[in-house]
């Protein structure tokens, strides 16, 4: 599990799937609102030209010499939602992150569940 202490160390570091395969860099972790706990992580994919940040949970993540790993694998994490480099994530937009892993989310409206670290 991510320490909410070590966020800005792992900055930059390989994130893994389940099987040890690279994903991308990690970017940025969202913890959540009610208890600062990390809940997820975007991770910079693609092209050099043609990068987004993906989401993915890191409630189960482990972290390794130069590596974070997750427990999704990584065709499933490419396909999450995801932002542009320079984009924040928009209150309305975090239950489909939720959703699309099959998590509960619950928030009121307007409100944010989840706060970039």
């Amino acid at each position: 599990m991510i320490q909410p202490a070590d966020i800005r160390e792992w900055r930059d570091r390989a994130v893994v799937d389940d099987q040890g395969r690279k994903i991308g860099s990690l970017e940025a972790i969202y913890v959540a609102t009610a208890n600062d706990e990390p809940s997820m992580a975007t991770v910079r994919t693609g092209m050099p030209t043609r990068q987004k940040l993906v989401f993915v949970p890191v409630d189960d993540a482990i972290v390794g010499p130069g590596y974070v790993k997750v427990s999704y694998d990584r065709s499933l994490v490419k396909k999450a939602p995801s932002i542009g480099t320079d984009d924040i994530l928009p209150a309305e937009q975090e239950g489909t992150i939720f959703q699309y892993y099959g998590k509960p989310y619950q928030a009121a409206v307007g409100e944010r569940r989840l706060a970039r670290r």
